[in-house]
């Protein structure tokens, strides 16, 4: 269901931005969070802010840790529900991406009150309720405001054992690199935008960006998944670094085997790249190295914002073919084995 026939109202009129595009460049916000001053550190808090995890992790007790992250941005997409299914997606992936399993949600809802129509917010917030029912979780209260831009998401919480978090931090080297979504939400975000995406790839974007990580689950009980991360608002490239420097390794991709979206690499080609990359790119380009074959259609897409992207588990070697089967039990079909850790500095290899 294409959005240009069915959306009278486009949500994306209204905002400068879209999805996890609308992040804060990598490089702004490092520079952000030097100049805070932190606060109250107390024992309990298992992960913060201090290697850009996906959400805090507070531990209640020697069986249980709680997990707590917010999510929320502009829409990517003019059909309402769409957007509501989205955020809540790509809101509830961060608790998966700590191995812990979803309890409850809280909306997070900003609209321009004078502009939509109450139906309309309607639907976004019902988007989003069918996403919370799919992942079994309430959303039992939340906050709205008026606001010139409409903005949607959800702060989630979710219980762990304290022993099986997983952490961006704690790849070991020789460690195999696994994603589980194929990369391009970014590309077909920024061709829907000029009106140039076809029925068959707003579907394929609508059903990539709204496929729930639950595989976290299931690697959370695996003693060879060492670390996890979701690929969103920095490109693959970029959580690969944070997955680097947080554990003190280098990291390579080889690029042929990092899984597209279909027709993602001609829409590129043909120029539908979005500002966010390029301040991704800005952010971290530095400490990225590529090999000389490969184009620079390449930078492009590993920076590529990934609206509600995949999974990227970094595994013993030996429990690679398990994360695969989890992976394709769970509807992930492209999953594949794209790199390794290593010895070295915090830097990202790709290889041709």
């Amino acid at each position: 269901m294409s959005d240009t026939t069915t959306s009278p109202i486009r949500l994306t009129g209204f905002s400068h931005g879209g999805g996890c595009g609308c992040k804060i460049a990598p490089g702004v916000l490092t520079e952000i969070l030097k100049k805070s001053a932190g606060g109250l550190i107390p024992k309990e808090l298992m992960v913060g802010i201090e290697t850009a995890d996906d959400a805090a992790v507070y531990r209640l007790n020697d069986e249980q840790a709680l997990i707590a992250t917010t999510d929320f941005f502009m829409p990517i997409v003019d059909d309402h529900f769409d957007f509501g299914r989205i955020a809540a997606t790509n809101a509830i992936s961060d608790i998966y991406a700590m191995g812990g399993r979803p309890i409850m949600a809280l909306a997070l809802v900003a609209m321009p009150i004078n502009q939509l129509p109450v139906e309309v917010i309607g639907q976004i917030i019902r988007g989003g309720e069918s996403v919370c029912r799919e992942a079994g979780i309430p959303i039992a209260g939340g906050h709205t405001i008026d606001s010139v831009e409409p903005i949607y998401g959800l702060v989630v919480m979710g219980l762990v054992h304290p022993d099986k978090v997983r952490r961006n931090a704690d790849a070991k080297a020789g460690d195999v690199l696994v994603l589980g979504k194929p990369l391009g939400v970014g590309v077909l975000s920024a061709a829907l935008k000029k009106g140039k995406l076809s029925d068959a790839g707003y579907a394929r974007m609508i059903a990539i960006t709204t496929q729930l990580n639950k595989p976290g689950v299931q690697f959370a009980e695996m003693a060879g998944v060492h670390a996890i991360t979701d690929v969103t608002g920095f490109g693959l490239a970029g959580h690969a670094l944070e997955m680097a420097r947080g554990a003190g390794l280098g990291a390579t991709i080889e690029w042929s085997k990092v899984p597209l979206l279909e027709g993602v690499a001609e829409m590129a080609a043909e120029g539908f790249i979005t500002g966010a990359s390029g301040r991704n790119w800005a952010g971290y380009g530095q400490d990225v190295t590529l090999a000389a074959s490969l184009p620079k259609l390449t930078q492009d897409l590993l920076s590529d914002p990934q609206t509600s992207g995949g999974l990227l588990v970094s595994c013993a070697p030996e429990a690679v073919d398990e994360v695969l089967r989890v992976f394709r039990d769970g509807g992930f079909q492209q999953a594949a084995a794209i790199g390794q850790m290593q010895a070295g500095d915090a830097r990202l290899t790709v290889l041709a």
